[in-house]
């Protein structure tokens, strides 16, 4: 059993990650300045500060928990914010990671997990699925602020001998993601299919992406913590899927008989990104498990459940 910080563990993807580090009997930790989180998904049997990663006051909650890990998530993951004020962008996800990374330097911290964005990295070519050893190619402020951080965790690594996985996800999706968000576009699908709208498909629905269930992407986590290894591992399925594909596939889940309405494409969206999976198989021992027509049922049900 260890103790683990959870930054953003307030929010979808984090709060999904602190359940099951509690379910392994860790002692968890949350930190999340609550801005997109919402505090009642924090789990009750989890430590909680409400806290801006890039407040001074954090050392405070590192001096007092003393952490034996930490698992990064809190970050600004809106493409679109990051177009339109990098350096706010830049605040949060380089100035913010470093205070991260500096306390976790000065108090000992054994390993830190880094939620990053295969999504993002790779940016736009022909050579898919990428795989760790593709070129990084970011083609947004967000996708740079990410790339960043990565090149601050080999420094702090090779300086200061603190250990890291970087976890490189594609489209993260399932129970609990915000269908009001911008990165979360299946429930934004199902939230407009059930209340009998036409969703909106930004371009020509054509784009690629590697939509990964949540749960899959916890077991990630969980097994970056209990295993002794570093470096960068794609969490993803191996395949793409177009915008078309999802709304045909959610539309025949939910039974919706509407079409989808065309907008302009968006500034800085990729075209085409999928990931290559193989080294979290062999190195981490993880694989997907949860298919994208079982994920999606998952999700429709949980989001007609809150009767959306």
């Amino acid at each position: 059993m260890a103790k683990v910080l959870v930054t953003g563990g307030a929010g979808f993807i984090g709060s999904h990650i602190v359940d099951g580090l509690i379910r392994d009997r860790h002692k968890v930790v949350v930190v999340d300045d609550l801005s997109r989180g919402r505090q009642e998904n924090i789990n009750k049997e989890a430590k909680f500060y409400q806290v801006d990663i890039r407040d001074p006051r954090l050392e405070e909650v590192f001096k007092k928990e003393e952490f034996d890990y930490v698992d990064h998530h809190a970050a600004q993951i809106d493409v679109r914010k990051s177009v339109s004020d990098p350096c706010f962008d830049a605040e949060v996800n380089v100035v913010g990671t470093l205070n991260i990374l500096e306390n976790c330097r000065k108090h000992k911290v054994k390993k830190i997990v880094f939620a990053s964005s295969g999504g993002v990295l790779y940016g736009e070519g022909d050579n898919l699925p990428f795989d760790e050893e593709s070129p990084l190619r970011p083609l947004s402020p967000y996708g740079v602020s990410k790339c960043t951080a990565e090149y601050y965790l080999h420094f702090y690594r090779d300086t200061y001998g603190l250990d890291f996985v970087c976890l490189r996800y594609g489209n993260v999706y399932g129970p609990g993601q915000d269908p009001e968000g911008e990165a979360g576009v299946i429930a934004i699908f199902i939230k407009a299919m059930l209340e009998g709208k036409s969703p909106t498909i930004f371009g020509d629905g054509e784009q690629l992406r590697d939509y990964v269930y949540v749960d899959d992407v916890v077991e990630a986590n969980r097994l970056s913590l209990n295993k002794k290894l570093g470096g960068a591992f794609n969490i993803g399925t191996n395949r793409g899927t177009s915008v078309n594909e999802l709304f045909k596939r959610i539309a025949g889940i939910v039974g919706f008989k509407g079409k989808p309405v065309y907008g302009s494409r968006r500034q800085g969206e990729l075209l085409r990104n999928y990931l290559d999976v193989r080294r979290a198989e062999v190195v981490l021992g993880w694989q997907p498990k949860v298919s994208l027509e079982e994920g999606m049922r998952k999700t429709v049900d949980f989001l007609r459940e809150l009767k959306v």
